[in-house]
């Protein structure tokens, strides 16, 4: 049965808030991106421990840590970074989150992200090793201008870092914004290591993103391939429908809901079984 998650704080800054309509629309578990404002990784030892009992008093558990690790750009200082991800293990630890969501450096306007494969490469091992010692799993998202941002690249990553504890978060709209048709050009390659699905949706004609399967993301292809070879994980809500940005989105309780009802009816139609 597959599990579903979300970004919550596409609901509400509030993290009450945000517990509220999750638990309202019948979902166990979130993913905690930010709580009043700051994002996860910046909350202090009081607001994470304040984090920790509103989930408990909704029962709610973290799904993944939807962490910024790896948003700068790859000639920037990676020492501090690499604290950071030490710091993301803690966090994990904190909310018993089994994955922490990271991306693969923003490659500077113009160059050729090949160009700066082997250091990509480099942090992306050193990271890995932190989530080795910390006993959690790294999800690496596909996002538009880092050097994972095509199948190919992806692949590079998860193939050359070799790590268990490096695998794939897919991401269906992030690929068409980049001129990729996900499940045509990139699933077969990128299954062997996927093991999250990120759940939202977009044209290629320009790039809006909209609720799953009303747009040329491929959604349902997806799920039903996903289906037929037995995938058992986790589907998080990231709908993006009010407002997108470098290190997240927004959609209002409204529009969170609207993208949960477009993702259940896809579920419900194919037959699929989710909690």
């Amino acid at each position: 049965m597959w599990t579903l998650s979300g970004f919550s704080d596409e609901i509400s800054p509030d993290l009450e808030e945000q517990a509220a309509l999750v638990t309202t629309l019948g979902m166990t578990h979130l993913e905690l991106r930010s709580a009043w404002g700051t994002n996860v990784l910046d909350l202090d030892a009081d607001q994470l421990a304040r984090a920790r009992r509103i989930l408990d008093e909704h029962g709610l558990r973290v799904s993944s840590i939807g962490s910024p690790l790896g948003k700068i750009f790859i000639d920037e200082d990676f020492g501090p970074h690499l604290d950071r991800a030490r710091h993301a293990v803690d966090v994990a630890h904190h909310f018993g989150a089994p994955y922490i969501r990271i991306f693969s450096f923003f490659i500077r306007p113009g160059d050729d992200p090949d160009d700066h494969r082997d250091e990509v490469l480099r942090r992306m091992r050193a990271l890995a090793d932190v989530a080795e010692q910390g006993d959690v799993v790294l999800l690496h998202e596909n996002e538009k201008e880092i050097y994972g941002d095509v199948p190919r690249r992806c692949v590079d990553i998860l193939e050359s870092v070799g790590s268990p504890n490096l695998r794939a978060a897919w991401d269906a709209a992030n690929f068409v914004q980049v001129g990729v048709r996900p499940f045509t050009e990139g699933f077969a390659a990128i299954r062997p290591y996927l093991e999250y699905v990120q759940i939202k949706d977009a044209h290629l004609a320009d790039g809006e993103v909209v609720a799953a399967g009303r747009g040329d993301g491929e959604v349902v292809e997806t799920i039903r391939a996903l289906r037929e070879d037995g995938f058992d994980g986790f589907f998080s809500l990231e709908p993006h429908l009010s407002a997108a940005h470098s290190l997240g989105g927004f959609s209002g309780p409204d529009l969170f809901t609207e993208a949960w009802q477009a993702f259940t009816d896809l579920l419900r139609a194919e037959g699929i079984e989710y909690r």
